[in-house]
């Protein structure tokens, strides 16, 4: 069977993110941001995408890896004439004080073993493809035209090679820097080299930083490298994920633009960083929001560009879609729902600041109205129908995850309030969590023993797994066991996954599964005591990962990947599930 799946690695430096595919192939790469139109974008459009691949000559085998943890990626080739491999770094190091993370690729060819033939080439589009750039030859680079800013390639590789794509023998190393906005103006070689360890050695040290188990250390670590990869360091916002269009399965039209920044995906994202001891992503994330929260009087958003802003416009355009998927989306319209699990998420995250004794957050004090604003949002969002999480377009309910996180964010409230001395606060806050109590339970059937989706509705919903993985159901009740036995007959799956729900929404019937379901469904197992049975499930789901050990937002039954790629929410799943299991079981946590 073909299994379908991402073969290709992801590498950024917190302003840009590239994925480079098994032929060396950049297939996508947004500059100057994350939300900005492609350089490369071959991922969605073969024709209008563009290339900058360096393969082989003829018939090759390839593999790929990450240098030990880092997020620089290896593409190794083999091919008749020899071996070598394309080394990709995306520069980010500590320099005067600042982290150096330049708007630059850098791409070193190695030679292995042999004379290789190999062929290069670089072709950049703007504008989603729609403007090809006119390209002006110096003596050892190639500027590209008609871009914002600047765009040039640096390269000590003929030029003519590269803008005839005419093959040569690789004889020695070479080096390609390509640059957007300022461009190189140092030695090329030297650079490239001080670049790339410099890179190696600050991923490495920030590895070292981090809290992990002493089991799943590897999925750890290459998840907390992911997510790290996917925060805005430029105003701390923190994207689901760098594609968009990507299918949640072939043929569906669930093509979604996921580059903005979600508080619902923040929330568990920040939960992760929490765990793993990585402060300086909170607080930047809290800069972020605090701008969005000063400005907005009304309601917030369910998420917003990764500069705050508000109109994320939806649009379709004229691109081929990822095998033919379509429609090809920009923007995303769920900005205009009304989704008000987002008071409480913004609450629940920003608890940390306030008890953890490791953060000597200066704001503190300032954030006391912006936590009073928010338990006014959720009053009065109490009873009003909502799109829920999975952002329904054609349906509104009083959905039981919103009443969750508005309980949630009422205790979260409360504990700030006792932080802070604001006995009216605290007061406040525990009349609000009693209220959104009493609306949970009219979410309860009790002839099936489980809490719907939502009040007076009969589906089944995998997020109110969360009921238990938060407390809100005592893990060793009766109750919590007979819901979980609930999920678990109507949404697991032979292979161990779980579907978000089955029942028929605005596009049909979902076909793939909703891979953190999964991971939220093995921290249920361990909440409730059934560690082995986490554990099991937990190894199931390991290999839904593709080669780099990267996990897409969906997996089909046939254990295909679908959806956008990497997902955080799918990496943010494992870190938690297995902090989890590693509680459970009192393992120690490496420090």
């Amino acid at each position: 069977m073909n299994i379908h799946s991402y073969k290709m690695g992801v590498i950024g430096n917190c302003s840009y993110l590239a994925y480079v595919d098994m032929s060396a192939n950049i297939k996508w790469m947004c500059l100057p941001r994350f939300d900005s139109s492609f350089l490369f974008g071959s991922l969605l459009d073969s024709k209008k995408g563009g290339d900058f691949f360096v393969t082989p000559q003829g018939e090759f085998t390839s593999t790929q890896y990450y240098i030990n943890n880092t997020n620089v990626l290896c593409t190794e080739f083999r091919c008749a004439s020899g071996k070598f491999r394309v080394m990709d770094c995306a520069p980010r190091f500590d320099q005067y004080e600042r982290t150096f993370r330049p708007l630059m690729l850098v791409r070193k060819i190695e030679l292995l073993e042999g004379n290789p033939v190999i062929n290069v080439s670089c072709q950049p589009m703007g504008d989603y493809g729609n403007m090809k750039p006119e390209r002006v030859h110096a003596s050892n680079h190639i500027r590209f035209l008609n871009f914002d800013m600047q765009v040039r390639l640096t390269t000590d590789i003929p030029l003519s090679y590269i803008t005839e794509e005419q093959s040569f023998v690789l004889d020695q190393n070479h080096y390609l820097i390509l640059t957007y906005g300022e461009p190189l103006e140092a030695p090329l070689k030297g650079t490239a080299e001080d670049f790339i360890n410099k890179t190696v050695r600050h991923w490495q040290q920030w590895i070292k930083s981090t809290y992990v188990p002493d089991i799943y250390q590897e999925q750890v670590i290459r998840s907390a490298l992911v997510l790290k990869l996917h925060q805005y360091e430029d105003t701390g916002g923190i994207i689901a994920s760098g594609t968009t269009s990507l299918p949640e399965h072939n043929g569906s039209s669930r093509t979604w633009d996921y580059r903005y920044c979600w508080f619902r995906d923040s929330y568990y994202t920040l939960k992760a960083f929490n765990e793993m001891g990585h402060f300086d992503e909170l607080e930047g994330y809290f800069d972020y929001i605090q701008n969005i929260l000063m400005r907005d009087g009304d309601r917030m958003q369910p998420l917003y560009t990764i500069t705050g802003k508000k109109d994320i416009e939806e649009i379709h355009i004229d691109l081929e879609g990822y095998l033919n998927n379509q429609p090809v989306r920009i923007g995303n319209k769920a900005y205009e729902q009304i989704q008000n699990d987002v008071y409480g998420q913004v609450l629940v995250g920003l608890l940390p600041l306030y008890i953890d004794k490791r953060l000597s957050f200066a704001k503190k004090k300032s954030y006391g109205p912006l936590v009073n604003r928010l338990l006014n949002w959720i009053e009065s969002t109490m009873d009003e129908p909502d799109a829920g999480l999975w952002e329904f377009r054609n349906i509104k309910q009083v959905h039981t995850y919103t009443l969750l996180f508005h309980w949630a964010g009422c205790k979260a409230a409360g504990k700030i309030g006792q932080m802070m001395g604001n006995h009216e606060m605290v007061q406040r806050a525990l009349v609000l969590e009693k209220m959104a109590s009493e609306r949970i339970e009219n979410c309860y059937d009790p002839k099936r023993e489980v809490y719907t989706q939502a009040m007076g509705a009969e589906h089944l919903d995998a997020s109110t797994l969360k009921m238990i993985t938060m407390n809100y159901l005592d893990p060793k009740s009766e109750r919590a066991a007979r819901h979980l036995k609930a999920l678990e007959d109507l949404l697991k799956t032979e292979q161990g996954l779980f579907y978000r729900y089955v029942h028929q929404d605005d596009f049909g019937k979902p076909e793939a599964t909703f891979l953190v379901c999964a991971f939220w469904y093995v921290d249920a197992l361990a909440c409730v005591g059934r560690v082995d049975d986490a554990i099991k499930t937990l190894n199931g789901i390991l290999p839904y990962a593709n080669h780099l050990g990267l996990f897409s937002e969906d997996v089909g039954l046939d254990g295909s990947q679908w959806g956008n790629y990497p997902q955080t929410y799918s990496h943010v799943g494992l870190i938690n599930c297995v902090f989890r299991i590693s509680k459970k079981l009192d393992i120690p946590t490496f420090k």
